[in-house]
């Protein structure tokens, strides 16, 4: 598909740069079938689900992946985006062509990595030196790697290390928040257990590629960034229970949604997953587990866009986002939601 179909004009003013306080305090704009929307809050949410239903959370925990370091007197930025392994990281880097293959990034706090080797689409891996774990020396020398549209507008500060966090962040290694969640508070989980609706998590390290821009004119051109995922034996069991009990499968974040759907076989039973998924979701895909999708606004052009696309429909998604710009929803990462049952 022509990726100019999934374009459209964002006042700037509607970029949140910060969380509404509490969390479930935020807006969610129920889009129910081909019903009208519904202007609700996020805490609403225990009244607009069935008692059976399952909302999946991913329970990744977001690392201070993004490090400002020297070689020599250039100064050089790396984002971390994927684990190669306990001391090896992927970083996309910034002023990359002061960098080359063997040389010494000295970074704060007397962290330092080697440069070992450039990757075609211009990302790097690092090997970073010492014995003390990867996570470790992050905590020290970097800071939470805010998405380039709120970095952009605000320098990145301490509350964004609790705020750009979910409850249910268990698992290190993401360097981008599973968003939908952080609107979750203990007092909603507990409306949410009261009228029956149970809750399961996974995993998926959600990598820097997701705010990658998509540059194919074509969708089918486009190549999509590796995530790794767990989703495990147990867990699949219990949601295919819920399905054959009736319950529906919402999934808190197009993380979740992507994952559940690596997962799932055609028939849509879920199996158990570890490992990368690249799964790339476009209008004209048949979903096979997911039964809704609980997601914030996202950006024109995006690959997320394109998978709330496929999930409602182009036209009717294009309805949503021009009503949620008309009624002022706070867009992005720190934005308001959506609830989109098909």
């Amino acid at each position: 598909m022509d990726v100019d179909l999934f374009d459209f004009e964002l006042p700037p003013e509607r970029i949140a740069l910060r969380p509404v306080k509490p969390r479930d305090a935020a807006r969610m704009l129920v889009v129910d079938g081909t019903a009208p929307f519904a202007d609700r809050h996020v805490h609403d949410l225990p009244s607009l689900l069935r008692a059976g239903d399952v909302l999946v959370f991913n329970d990744t925990r977001v690392i201070p992946a993004q490090l400002e370091g020297q070689r020599g007197e250039a100064r050089i930025g790396a984002t971390l985006h994927k684990r190669i392994d306990l001391r090896r990281w992927q970083a996309f880097v910034r002023n990359a062509k002061r960098l080359r293959e063997g040389d010494r990034i000295a970074f704060p706090a007397d962290v330092s990595a080697i440069a070992e080797q450039r990757h075609e689409d211009g990302s790097w891996t690092l090997m970073f030196e010492g014995n003390e774990p990867v996570e470790v020396l992050l905590e020290r020398a970097g800071r939470m790697p805010l998405p380039p549209y709120i970095a952009g507008k605000r320098p990145t500060d301490e509350a964004d290390r609790s705020d750009y966090q979910t409850m249910f962040a268990a698992r290190d290694g993401a360097v981008a928040a599973p968003t939908a969640s952080l609107h979750f508070t203990p007092e909603l989980v507990a409306a949410l257990d009261a009228a029956g609706i149970a809750r399961e998590t996974l995993t998926l390290h959600v990598g820097a590629g997701t705010f990658l821009p998509v540059k194919a004119q074509d969708t089918a051109e486009h190549r999509m960034h590796a995530e790794w995922g767990h989703l495990d034996a147990a867990t699949a069991a219990r949601l295919n229970a819920a399905r054959a009990a009736g319950g529906r499968l919402i999934a808190v974040g197009t993380t979740s949604l992507r994952l559940i759907e690596s997962a799932a076989h055609e028939d849509g039973t879920i199996a158990p997953f570890e490992g990368d998924t690249s799964i790339f979701i476009t209008p004209g895909y048949r979903f096979r587990a997911i039964n809704g999708l609980m997601t914030n606004f996202h950006l024109p052009r995006s690959t997320l866009f394109m998978l709330v696309s496929a999930l409602m429909g182009l036209e009717r998604m294009q309805a949503v986002y021009a009503h949620a710009i008309a009624s002022e929803y706070r867009f992005y990462s720190y934005g308001d939601s959506s609830l989109l049952l098909p």
